[in-house]
């Protein structure tokens, strides 16, 4: 399955970065593939990886800050693997 998600704290001003910092050493770190982008990150694997990595991530930011926020999307294909990359390549080559 592939997830898009995104953790991040409340009441804790208008730049983030630190704290992203700490989630992405995690997601690194958990050794599924993985794409950050500007508004989250894509990771795809089995769901209790990738449920806990995520659970991981949200309890790291519990360490100091009293509010987190989590956003998850999730498509989860049967029978396919490694379709992180494979889906943006198919749709642009049939743009072509």
């Amino acid at each position: 399955m592939i997830v898009d998600f995104s953790v991040a704290p409340i009441g804790k001003g208008v730049s983030l970065s630190s704290y992203v910092a700490r989630v992405f050493r995690l997601i690194e770190a958990s050794e599924l593939p993985f794409e950050h982008h500007a508004m989250g990150t894509n990771v795809e694997g089995d769901w209790d990886d990738v449920m806990d990595l995520i659970k991981r991530c949200r309890d790291e930011l519990l360490k100091d800050c009293s509010r987190v926020t989590v956003s998850i999307r999730i498509d989860d294909r049967q029978n396919e693997s490694s379709r992180l990359h494979a889906k943006v390549a198919s749709a642009f080559a049939k743009m072509r």
